[in-house]
Parts: C-alpha cells; structure tokens; sequence
C-alpha cells in the first residue's frame, strides 16, 4: 500500500507545476431575496485559459433580470451581478445552466425563497436544472450536502495529500485506520465548532497551517524511521488529530459559502461530514485497488518500495512547500 502511494506520487509530478490545491473551482449562482419578487444575483463562472467558463444561468420563465455585470476576475474566478424580478417567485419553477452539461465541472446553487431561509443544490454536467421546490424535504437536504461534502473532498488536492502521506507514513494498518479515524474525528469537531460561530479564525492563516502540515508529514516520511518526531513514529493518531482540527477549519471555509439550510443545520452538517468521509474512503479504496493492479502486473516495483516512498516524501513535500509560499504571499 506505501508502495502505491509513492507511485501514485511519482505520476504527481509530471502535472505542471502551477497546479492549485483545488481542482478547477465550481462555479456559484446565489440567488438572495431582497422582497417576495426580487432577487440579488451574483454569479461566479470558472476561470479557463483566462476567460470565464462559457455557462451562463437560466432562471424560472417570468423572471425579467437587468443587464448584468461586466465579469471582473477576481483572482480564481469570473464574478458578476444582476437583478431579477419573478412577479410568481421561485417555486415550482425551473433553475438551469445553460452549457453545464458540456463541461466536466459543476454548479452550486444557493437561493433563499425568502429572506435568511437559504436552500442549496449542485448542479453537475448529467443534471444542469432542478425544479424549485416549495420546501425541499430532509432526504433531499440530506443527499445533497453529503453529495457537496463528497465534491469537496475529491477536490482538494491539499486535504487528499494530507490522507496520502499518512498512508506512506504510517505501515501497521491497525495504526493507521486509528489515524485516519482521528483525523475524521477532528475536522468533524472545527467543523460544527465553526458552523455554530463557536470558533472563527481568518481563512488565510488556516489555508497556510493547512499546507504545513502536510509539509510536516512529508519531512518525517523523508527521514528513516529510527530519525523520526517521536509523537509521529510512536502516536501517528495524535498527529493527525492536530492537524485535522485545521483541516476541519478549511471545511468550513467551504461549508460558509455554500451555506447551510435554515431548520435543517444539524442534518447538513452531519451529511456534509459524512460526504467528506465517503470520499476519503472513495479515496484510500482507489489506491487499495491500483497497488493491487499494479503488483499483478509489474511484481518488480514490490523490490523499490523504500526508494518510491522516499521519492514520493520529496513530491509531497515540494508541493506543499509551493502551497506554503503561495498562501503567504496571498496575505
């Protein structure tokens, strides 16, 4: 399994080297209620080769919308505004984006059918609309913020990096299902914290400890084990732990943009978990699968694993170096 992941490391670093901690950004329609009829809309399109992403959003027939915004790059993405006037509302009518189904992203809708009562689906390529339900049901909070979580996860190259080098570092499997379950445990914990507004930190310093850590981990991994942080060789959990409690506030982040859904807080959160924890497992049960493939078909690579794992340490750590310098100098 260590032996995959270095691999799997290797291949890493032949991506170019302006590679971003996200994978391309989703896009994001947000809908705020100003009245019964009127809407504020900011819509976020992703960037491609210097140009917004061609996907333009389609609100319920007799809604009259002013001119919109000049996009302005915002750093990650295209942004504009408009405001729209649906004289019948929003319910029971139709959300699309219109050219979503021939990308391979998605986008995050947030609308509010009333002011503060804010409701969030994800659109993707095979589901480009929905209908706007009167008030959508628990199971459908339900699947869509695990489904948001599991996005999530998959998308962030730094928290996915952060499980990888656990996997090269820690090699008995019982110690490490402990350590990924403690790091389960801890982003979970930040997580609620930071949804009910008992903790808040700035995202900035959060995104850098973030790319530290795995920094950390990738300086360890790169030192025999007899070298090693004592509370890294003998307590990986406790590690993971700490550091997850960051990663946890990164979620946040996140889960602040998206919104949560007004009466149905504690389900979102708890489906939102979830989806990150399916993902990482997605995650792990897609390496477990290709060392297995990968020893089936070439048994020679089983003969270098300490010279992989050594040279994945070096992958892990020069990326989240460049992560680290380029976070600082976004403060």
């Amino acid at each position: 399994m260590r032996r995959l992941a270095a691999l799997l490391l290797l291949l890493l670093s032949v991506l170019p080297h302006g590679a971003k901690a996200h994978a391309l950004d989703p896009g994001y329609l947000e809908l705020s209620a100003m009245s019964d009829s009127r809407w504020r809309v900011s819509w976020r399109m992703p960037d491609v080769n210097g140009r917004p992403m061609p996907i333009a959003p389609r609100l319920p027939a007799g809604c009259e919308t002013t001119a919109a915004s000049a996009p302005g790059f915002d750093g990650r993405a295209w942004v504009s505004s408009f405001m729209a006037h649906c004289p019948e509302g929003l319910t029971g009518g139709e959300i699309a984006i219109d050219g979503l189904s021939r990308t391979r992203t998605d986008v995050l809708v947030r609308y509010e059918l009333e002011p503060g009562a804010a409701q969030t689906r994800r659109l993707t390529a095979t589901a480009p609309a929905f209908t706007v339900p009167i008030t959508p049901g628990r199971g459908e909070v339900f699947t869509s913020y695990v489904a948001l979580g599991f996005t999530h996860i998959l998308e962030g190259l730094d928290h996915l990096l952060f499980v990888l080098a656990l996997l090269l570092l820690v090699r008995q499997p019982r110690r490490l299902v402990f350590a990924i379950t403690a790091f389960t445990l801890a982003h979970s914990v930040t997580l609620a914290a930071a949804t009910f507004g008992w903790l808040r930190l700035p995202s900035a310093p959060v995104e850098v400890v973030i790319a530290l850590s795995i920094v950390f981990l990738a300086f360890e991994l790169a030192k025999p084990p007899v070298r090693r942080d004592p509370v890294a060789e003998r307590s990986p959990a406790l590690v993971s732990f700490g550091f997850g409690l960051i990663h946890g506030l990164g979620f946040a982040g996140a889960l602040h943009e998206i919104g949560l859904p007004q009466g149905d807080v504690p389900l979102a959160l708890l489906a939102f978990n979830l989806g990150v924890e399916l993902g990482q497992l997605a995650f792990v049960a897609v390496l477990l699968a290709l060392w297995e493939l990968a020893r089936r078909i070439l048994p020679v690579l089983a003969r270098h694993g300490t010279g992989l794992s050594h040279a994945g340490s070096y992958v892990i750590g020069t990326t989240a170096a460049f992560w680290v310098i380029e976070r600082l100098s976004g403060f």
